[in-house]
């Protein structure tokens, strides 16, 4: 087990006694690690407490699905008795299978961005006719509004904050730029990933082709032009969440767009394209104020102790990125605009 405090019965229940374990990946809400049993290997994950071990029975109903439409999708692998998966106090224990690809931590070029557009397009699309009802339903999860209100709340209840000289200014530029937000649409769910960030696409690092997502816990229904804008706010910020000199880069957003509606064109419905940068505004402010708000609760969000001095500092670095970009997205609104239009005139 080399030290990986994967306990010896995690391993002995898929039969897996005396294969090596390595830490796979930087994410900061599963414990992932890669398991080599030549000529084999595997994905080994301890999900986050969040996260029920019931929702991989959704898994596996979506990713046969994925599959069954000619996608490429990880697969779960039943332990020796049938379980999909291994309760566990501190989080229950799966195994997939693994999936050759790189992840990005960020965008480097318009056609990586076209490249995640189109693969997220043959996604939704390849789910539309799936019929199955969630386990792991994650109500409210964009309810912005509430998002707002424990901002605001966290303020008062947190006044006391060793930060808060740094973090007040922050909360003030964020609420106000959620006062100024457009209306967004009452449009009906689809199926969605629910956490299309840049690092849960797996792309060939010959042919920089995007493979597949990963990280499926989130899967679910909500709106498309959040699910959207929770992409694109992840895609076209090409100094990454944690970066004070974060951006919004307009040739990325308008390539992934691009990518978006070579696929998904004759399926997304015209008001669903009009409010994607509606919903990419919304989604920036909203996740700036979640990040705002533990930033003062440091409870949520887990954080990387070898960059930041604390869960505060950390939270208070992603709150700025996010509302940055946000800005600089406002600011570009109108060609943003005009480049969505542009790509589903065409696509």
């Amino acid at each position: 087990m080399q030290g990986l405090e994967v306990p010896e019965s995690v391993l002995r229940a898929w039969r897996l006694e005396g294969a090596s374990l390595a830490p796979l990946g930087s994410g900061l809400i599963n414990r992932t690690w890669l398991v080599t049993a030549p000529p084999r290997r595997y994905v080994l994950q301890q999900l986050n407490p969040v996260f029920p071990g019931a929702i991989n029975a959704d898994i596996q109903v979506v990713t046969a699905h994925l599959r069954a439409r000619g996608l490429v999708a990880p697969e779960l692998l039943p332990a020796a008795d049938g379980r999909l998966w291994l309760d566990d106090p501190a989080g229950a224990y799966r195994l997939m299978t693994h999936l050759d690809g790189e992840s990005r931590d960020r965008l480097e070029s318009p056609a990586e961005a076209r490249e995640a557009g189109h693969l997220l397009a043959r996604f939704h699309r390849a789910l539309s006719d799936l019929k199955h009802e969630f386990r792991n339903q994650r109500l409210g999860v964009h309810d912005t509004e509430r998002h707002l209100e424990v901002l605001r709340q966290a303020l008062v209840d947190h006044a006391a904050h060793r930060d808060m000289a740094a973090i007040r200014p922050l909360a003030t530029e964020i609420l106000e730029l959620a006062g100024a937000l457009p209306r967004l649409p009452a449009l009906p769910d689809r199926i969605v990933h629910g956490d299309p960030k840049i690092n849960n696409l797996l792309f060939d690092p010959e042919t920089g082709r995007a493979v597949c997502l990963i990280d499926l816990d989130t899967l679910g229904r909500m709106p498309l032009h959040l699910e959207l804008g929770d992409a694109f706010r992840s895609w076209c910020n090409p100094k990454g969440e944690d970066s004070p000199r974060s951006a919004f880069a307009l040739d990325l957003f308008s390539a992934a767009v691009q990518g978006y509606a070579a696929g998904a064109t004759g399926w997304i419905t015209p008001d669903e394209q009009d409010a994607i940068v509606a919903g990419t505004l919304t989604i920036y402010v909203e996740l700036a104020a979640r990040f705002c708000a533990d930033a003062l609760r440091e409870s949520y969000f887990g954080w990387d102790a070898t960059k930041f001095p604390s869960r505060s500092a950390h939270n208070q670095a992603r709150a700025a990125s996010q509302i940055t970009a946000a800005r600089a997205l406002w600011d570009a609104r109108g060609a943003a605009e005009e480049a969505v239009r542009r790509a589903f005139a065409t696509g």
